[in-house]
């Protein structure tokens, strides 16, 4: 009887730690843009809202470190949540109602070119899924060679 107890309790062990290891979790780094301490609260809290497990922005360097599930919404979620919340993104401009509802403290200087990232000429950007991007669907750049 202990031995089948003992057994039951190793198998149940070894469940869950499969279940625990299939979950595959990746760290990205991007830039978001913000100003403060208020806006580090803001783009942390929607990236967790959106499902990011870990987020943690630098006001200094204006990089957002995301820890995040791939089999959940995925770092495009991440990015569109983020951007309409009112801070600008990689492939996302935050819609201008989200950013003129900032603080004013909060309000950074808005980037006119709106050119695609992997139009840019950045390599680890092309043959990505840069033509989901919305500021890349229809451009030649993204179409994979």
């Amino acid at each position: 009887m202990k031995t089948v107890r003992h057994f039951s309790i190793l198998l149940a062990c070894f469940i869950m730690t499969i279940s625990v290891s299939a979950q595959k979790v990746k760290t990205e780094s991007f830039k978001v843009s913000g100003e403060c301490g208020m806006c580090k609260k803001k783009i942390e809290s929607a990236a967790r809202q959106a499902g990011a497990t870990h987020a943690s922005w630098s006001p200094e360097t204006k990089v957002l470190k995301v820890t995040y599930n791939v089999n959940g919404g995925g770092i495009s979620a991440i990015r569109q949540t983020i951007a309409n919340s009112g801070y600008d993104t990689p492939g996302y401009k935050a819609p201008e109602e989200a950013y003129n509802s900032l603080d004013e403290c909060c309000k950074y200087p808005r980037e006119v070119n709106t050119a695609a990232p992997c139009c840019s000429g950045k390599e680890e950007m092309k043959d990505s899924k840069c033509a989901e991007l919305p500021v890349c669907q229809g451009k030649d750049c993204c179409k994979k060679s």
